[in-house]
């Protein structure tokens, strides 16, 4: 690029100092053409004035002065014959011209000839002829034309030294914006783009930034759907792996409710795939009201079953609940994660009440634990490593390392709809959700 950059150039100034400089170099040599002939008249008209009055008293003593340089002059009668100095013997066109009065000029053999009439009261007594040889202005010419060209050179190296420098500059950046893009390419998503200081490449500089940040976010979600639907996941599974175990440990079990309860659970299941990908994506209704008796609802109608199997009891307390102003889907998840949270590490009968409170919808989550120690980074998403071989053990979760992500979760996805979850009271433990209501419920 730096090459074709320097070349073009190069070739752009070679263009305009042609176009230029050669009208120029024709303008010189016909100045100086044209300035010789003024001099040969000038010498000329000086001759004539010198000699007018001997020419008209005594035509045969007349002496032409010296003129100082290579023009020769000669004085001829009015009938055209060679009367003094240098020129051919007989008068030719240019004298016959000047003879008839007129001043006139021509180029005769390569030579700049110039002829005028001398007067004696309005009669022409004679005419003066000048002779200078082209040769005497090539000189002159061919040394202006010489001190272009070096004038011509030195621009030429001034630009070539010029382009390489902004070539240097427009291709560094160029260089870095291909280096940074095959860091893209190769699965760095954190690279940016330098400032290059050149408006066009900054602008394709910040396009490959915000095309990188994208792709980044978009994979982020990606592996936080893949996250978040192991852990939301895990819980659905189990249930139906109790359901279907139960129908086959019990001989007079009725197969239709198995089934029916299996289906149940696999539209569960389909549902929180359905809220994942929602919520990864970012794809639902802006200012979206979601119904809490319906939440309520399906809360107890999904997990009872599991708290059954642990002879363990639901208890959901409505007490006028207002609508919330938040995705029915997040809502869902989050109380998905405190309900799993309350099974695998709490105790009794866990109680979920939804109520009013104040221009806000609350959800308290308790069950009769012993309560959690180190409440307050009960939300990190820090890994503890037990004794021994044992595995890597979360915070949040008794699973393995990388599942442990529920209540740092809930967390987040409360905060993205405008609400709030904290633990409220460690002993027994109690989580609340806090969110905004739809003034419209009020």
């Amino acid at each position: 690029m730096r090459k074709r950059i320097v070349t073009l150039t190069l070739a752009a100034a070679l263009l305009a100092i042609s176009l230029f400089g050669l009208p120029l170099a024709a303008w010189v040599a016909k100045y100086y053409l044209d300035d010789e002939r003024v001099e040969v008249e000038r010498v000329t008209d000086a001759a004539a004035l010198s000699i007018a009055d001997t020419l008209a008293a005594v035509p045969r003593s007349v002496h032409l002065p010296a003129t100082g340089s290579d023009t020769a002059l000669g004085v001829y009668t009015p009938g055209g014959s060679l009367l003094t100095g240098q020129g051919p013997p007989a008068a030719d066109e240019v004298v016959r011209h000047a003879d008839q009065g007129n001043p006139a000029q021509d180029d005769v053999d390569g030579n700049l000839v110039f002829a005028t009439p001398v007067t004696d009261n309005g009669v022409v007594i004679g005419v003066v002829r000048a002779t200078s040889p082209r040769l005497e202005v090539y000189p002159r010419i061919g040394l202006t034309w010489l001190a272009m060209l070096g004038l011509a050179a030195a621009a030429l190296t001034l630009t070539w030294l010029m382009a390489r420098r902004m070539a240097a500059r427009l291709a560094y950046p160029l260089e870095k914006l291909a280096q940074t893009a095959r860091q893209l390419g190769e699965g760095d998503f954190t690279v940016r783009a330098p400032f290059a200081h050149v408006p066009e490449i900054d602008l394709l500089g910040y396009s490959l930034d915000t095309t990188a940040e994208r792709i980044g976010e978009m994979l982020d979600r990606e592996r936080a759907f893949s996250a978040n639907a192991s852990h939301q996941l895990r819980t659905p599974l189990a249930g139906l792996r109790l359901q279907l175990e139960a129908a086959l440990d019990t001989p007079n079990a009725d197969a239709r409710a198995a089934l029916r309860s299996g289906i149940d659970t696999a539209d569960r299941l389909e549902r929180t795939i359905t809220d994942l990908l929602t919520l990864a994506r970012d794809t639902g209704s802006p200012g979206e009201t979601a119904d809490p008796t319906d939440l309520l609802t399906e809360i107890q109608h999904c997990w009872q079953t599991l708290l059954t199997a642990q002879d363990r009891s639901l208890h959901v307390v409505s007490d006028s609940p207002p609508a919330p102003r938040a995705s029915a889907a997040a809502i869902r998840q989050i109380l998905a994660v405190l309900l799993d949270n309350a099974i695998t590490h709490g105790q009794g009968t866990v109680t979920v009440t939804a109520r009013d409170a104040g221009n806000a919808l609350a959800v308290d989550v308790s069950d009769q634990g012993p309560g959690i120690e180190g409440h307050p980074e009960v939300f990190a998403r820090r890994r503890h490593s037990g004794t021994g071989t044992g595995p890597v053990i979360d915070t949040d979760t008794d699973t393995a390392a990388g599942q442990g992500i529920g209540l740092a979760l809930a967390r987040t996805l409360a905060e993205a709809e405008g609400g709030r979850l904290w633990l409220s009271q460690p002993a027994p433990p109690t989580f609340t959700l806090l969110l905004p209501a739809d003034p419209r419920s009020s």
